[in-house]
């Protein structure tokens, strides 16, 4: 099993429990910067979204406050690099499936901190400690040394088993940041569809099993089979007259 099928199985276990942040669905496509995919991060347009598309299940209150938090910014450029880069290497492109920068995950976090401030200074402080720590290991910040050696550094936080007391902030840090990736990804219409998730969907029933019939001696009447049990009419609605009689042909 490869890592984005592992990645999946344990995304799907967390969906099944309601575990995601309740702004991850609404935060992408709308906060105010569109991110293009690069490969280091460096130089990167982002434009302001000219008009923004409201419909996404928010009552009056929650759409100002909204509107608030996309016309703030928190990240300055170079934290907002850092975290494409970090995404390219966490969760890049699959054959499959597009890459976390594709399905919009730096907004993503670039809105979440404005949502949920308190992640405001882990995150801030774990991109210094970042940039320190590549300076450190590689003479440059992170953003600006190769990528064999920047995934040199995350390799050096992302297990546990290897961290040391000088790379426990930089460990937490990327929990933290991984978390955020995959929860931004697999919430966006991109990682949705690339978890094959379908939501609730309606199970087709076929009436009692035949043996069953056999057993108690009893079957349908051909009229009740056409009525009830005709799947090319299983989403009309049932109708029925005065008496209780079933309408529908």
């Amino acid at each position: 099993m490869n890592r984005r099928q592992s990645i999946k199985r344990l995304v799907l276990g967390t969906l099944s429990a309601g575990l995601f942040f309740p702004s991850a669905t609404e935060a992408k496509k709308h906060h105010g910067y569109s991110i293009s995919p690069a490969d280091s991060g460096q130089n990167l347009a982002r434009t302001p979204y000219a008009e923004r598309d409201w419909d996404y299940g928010r009552t009056p209150e929650e759409k100002e406050r909204d509107e608030r938090l996309f016309n703030q910014r928190f990240f300055d450029e170079h934290e907002l690099n850092t975290i494409e880069v970090l995404c390219n290497h966490i969760l890049p492109a699959s054959k499959t499936a597009g890459s976390a920068v594709d399905a919009g995950v730096p907004d993503f976090i670039a809105f979440i901190v404005l949502d949920m401030p308190y992640l405001q200074t882990r995150l801030r402080g774990g991109i210094m400690w970042l940039d320190g720590f590549s300076k450190k290991e590689h003479g440059d910040v992170f953003t600006r040394i190769n990528s064999p050696q920047q995934a040199g550094v995350l390799d050096q936080l992302a297990y546990p088993d290897q961290i040391t007391p000088s790379t426990e902030q930089g460990g937490r840090f990327f929990r933290e940041i991984r978390n955020l990736i995959l929860i931004g990804y697999y919430t966006s219409e991109i990682g949705v569809k690339d978890l094959g998730f379908q939501g609730n969907t309606a199970n087709v029933w076929d009436g009692v099993p035949p043996e069953v019939l056999a057993e108690h001696e009893v079957d349908y009447e051909p009229e009740w089979l056409a009525k009830c049990v005709n799947q090319d009419k299983r989403t009309e609605i049932a109708e029925w007259d005065s008496e209780g009689n079933l309408l529908n042909n």
